[in-house]
């Protein structure tokens, strides 16, 4: 039995915006930094962002099914596999097995921690978009103690990709009521999904540059939010971001 309500259909190519798709996958179980011995349930989400030579763009892969193989092909050449984060890398050893010719990109962190699985990543994220995606994918890195994620805005679109930043988990779809006790009291319930608390504390040395970093994408001018875990947000993203990380401001406040 799933412990998080999923969202339905999964595996397949759902339309987000102009040139954007997300691909909802199966849930996982993982525990955050420092509660080791407790597992909690993660719905999976992929983007697919078609770039304007027809080439795409794979964030955060999800399992790579045949009939989402298909799709994928439908819709152009796999060029670039993104890990954005040592959290997000699973399944982009099977994705580059089925498409070699993709180009892996990494955060930093991600080589170290997943060289068991996967130690094929070729080019490490900066704070720069590499000449393949520039001018069509801005993004900056958000550095933390545990962690280093890339964020990043498909331009077209106006649709800003997160990760772990922000996780956003409806109660309704949780089983049980302490796993819905549990992550709400870790701030990361719909409608005011944050990063966890556990979380939060591995980026408090670097909340300066957390808060250039959430400038940065303010000043892009996004109008959506895609997360990797829960609710995304479909409008209002300015909003959203500040309130979502009004902890960072009054960290550093």
């Amino acid at each position: 039995m799933s412990s998080y309500a999923p969202y339905d259909p999964l595996n397949v190519l759902k339309p987000v915006g102009e040139r954007v798709w997300i691909v909802d996958g199966p849930e996982i179980k993982m525990a955050y930094p420092y509660l080791r011995l407790l597992k909690l349930a993660f719905p999976t989400r992929m983007t697919v962002a078609r770039l304007a030579d027809g080439g795409l763009w794979i964030h955060s892969p999800t399992p790579l099914t045949d009939a989402l193989a298909r799709d994928i092909d439908a819709l152009g050449a796999v060029r670039f596999l993104v890990a954005p984060n040592r959290l997000h890398y699973w399944w982009i050893g099977d994705w580059k097995a089925r498409y070699p010719h993709a180009v892996t990109y990494a955060a930093p962190g991600v080589r170290a921690a997943a060289a068991r699985r996967f130690a094929g990543f070729e080019v490490e994220l900066t704070d720069t978009p590499p000449p393949q995606w520039q001018g069509e994918i801005e993004q900056t890195l958000v550095r933390g103690d545990f962690m280093t994620e890339a964020v990043f805005m498909h331009v077209a679109s106006r649709t800003l990709i997160l990760t772990d930043l922000i996780e956003n988990f409806e109660p309704r779809r949780i089983a049980g009521r302490l796993m819905r006790s549990i992550v709400c009291l870790a701030g990361c319930c719909d409608p005011d999904g944050a990063m966890p608390v556990d979380l939060r504390a591995t980026f408090y040395r670097h909340r300066a540059g957390f808060g250039a970093a959430i400038e940065r994408m303010l000043s892009w001018g996004p109008e959506r939010i895609v997360l990797a875990h829960g609710r995304w947000y479909p409008a209002n993203a300015d909003a959203e971001l500040k309130r979502a990380f009004r902890w960072v401001y009054r960290a550093a406040a």
